[in-house]
């Protein structure tokens, strides 16, 4: 009886090779997680420009059907948002045609700490995203691998 309740005694606890192997399955999960975590909320970031640039773009044709002219001042146009916060806003130049009535574009710089990225452009004209002028890294892209879009 004294034998059975020693050997319960001993078995209470983890080994030093069972919490080592938790610990290293712990890193690997983690290895993999951290990884896609951190370009989740990039993606989140850069959709922020998207959604702004968006907006300015409905703006910016609503404009142009009131005054036959694009504009190059964003307080001009009918829409009150607040500035993207991970982003600098450019200035609003004439685009592909070189004139100002009939194109437009506007890029967006990212600002801050970027997950490892680095600094990054998203550029919309009137025609909408501008995939050849923005250089956002295609796994962070909200169009999913940075294809022209609307």
């Amino acid at each position: 009886m004294i034998t059975a309740i020693r050997d319960t005694k001993k078995q209470k606890g983890f080994t030093l090779v069972e919490l080592a192997i938790v610990i290293v399955i712990i890193g690997v999960l983690a290895s993999f997680g951290v990884p896609r975590f951190r370009d989740a909320v990039e993606r989140s970031k850069a959709g922020e420009a998207f959604s702004y640039l968006a907006s300015l773009r409905a703006a910016q044709e609503r404009y142009h059907a009131r005054e036959a002219t694009y504009s190059t001042d964003l307080s001009a146009l009918d829409i009150a948002m607040p500035d993207p916060k991970y982003f600098n806003i450019g200035t609003v130049a004439a685009g592909s045609t070189s004139d100002i009535e009939n194109s437009w574009t506007l890029t967006l710089t990212r600002s801050g700490a970027s997950a490892g990225y680095g600094e990054y452009t998203v550029t919309f004209t009137e025609q909408g995203y501008d995939s050849a002028n923005s250089d956002i890294p295609a796994e962070i892209s909200p169009l999913g691998g940075g294809s022209a879009g609307t």
